[in-house]
């Protein structure tokens, strides 16, 4: 505790980072010098003692290169603490909502998409047990200073069970966020790696259109984000969802259309009917080779 209060100052209000659902976030430097994240757990909330253990046992098990690293954790009297690396550019819903200056432009997102894609595929496939993220959303999307992704908060992560047919899966109550929740999901308790995979959907969308999964302050028909690009997309008005602040060209126009079908893919109602996560991310590479072939002044961002 004494070198958290040090790397901390005491976990100075100026050197606060952020603040969620488990707690208060603070920049950190230890003793030989690396910069960290700190999070500190609201005392005295008994439901985030479960999400706290979740996230230091899953964290324990992951490394790669587009999760956040995890350094250690501290349990000590009323003090629950969570130390992973520090990524220094903010979350993925503050650029797309400009807080951090000019719009990401495509090339950014797709590469972001890309990112994230690679990270969940690992967590379902490559570490000893299938870990479902479960709450994967654009706050939960860290840049770095490059613009690369990390993922990060597995408060809400589980760690898959194999049934006697071959699938992993896990009966849990339902948990993640306002918008991104799979629907299968919602209505059987019965949670898969797809239902990572709707959320994923969800996040392509949100990185074609700039908008939140939930728009309260728009029309009726435009509130649910997802709904209304499905409408535009299957009415063949695709380019109409773009990002404002992105300029239609012919790179954009062409991505868009692609990033969409995968989002549609992934946002399919049944579980069954979703692609996995490792063949998103071999679609999205697709596209990304393909819209490496556009001229660079077909694919810039407008000076919004």
């Amino acid at each position: 505790m004494e070198e958290i209060c040090k790397a901390t100052k005491n976990f100075s209000r100026s050197l606060k980072i952020g603040e969620g659902r488990f707690g208060t976030v603070y920049k950190g430097r230890l003793k030989d010098g690396t910069l960290v994240a700190v999070k500190r757990a609201k005392k005295h909330d008994r439901p985030l003692v479960a999400d706290f253990q979740r996230e230091i046992q899953t964290l324990a098990l992951v490394e790669h290169l587009n999760i956040v690293k995890f350094y250690g954790h501290l349990d000590h009297k009323d003090e629950k603490i969570v130390v992973v690396e520090h990524v220094p550019n903010g979350n993925l819903r503050e650029h797309l909502d400009y807080v951090h200056g000019n719009a990401l432009d495509f090339a950014v997102r797709l590469d972001v998409a890309i990112d994230v894609a690679h990270a969940v595929t690992y967590l379902h496939m490559y570490t000893d047990h299938p870990i479902i993220h479960r709450d994967i959303n654009s706050s939960n999307i860290l840049l770095k200073e490059n613009l690369r992704a990390k993922v990060a908060d597995f408060g809400f992560a589980r760690l898959a069970a194999n049934s006697e047919w071959g699938e992993t899966y896990v009966s849990t109550s339902v948990k993640g966020t306002l918008g991104y929740v799979d629907p299968e999901y919602l209505r059987t308790l019965q949670l898969t790696e797809k239902s990572d995979v709707y959320s994923f959907g969800v996040l392509l969308v949100e990185l074609v259109t700039g908008r939140c999964p939930i728009e309260l302050k728009r029309g009726a028909e435009e509130r649910v984000t997802v709904r209304w690009v499905m409408k535009k997309f299957y009415d063949g008005d695709a380019i109409l969802t773009l990002d404002p602040r992105l300029q239609r060209s012919p790179a954009n126009n062409f991505i868009v259309e692609k990033i969409l079908e995968v989002a549609l893919q992934c946002l399919a109602p049944h579980q069954r009917n979703r692609p996995t996560m490792k063949k998103c991310a071999e679609i999205l590479w697709s596209i990304r080779k393909d819209f490496k072939e556009f001229p660079a002044s077909d694919s810039l961002s407008s000076n919004a």
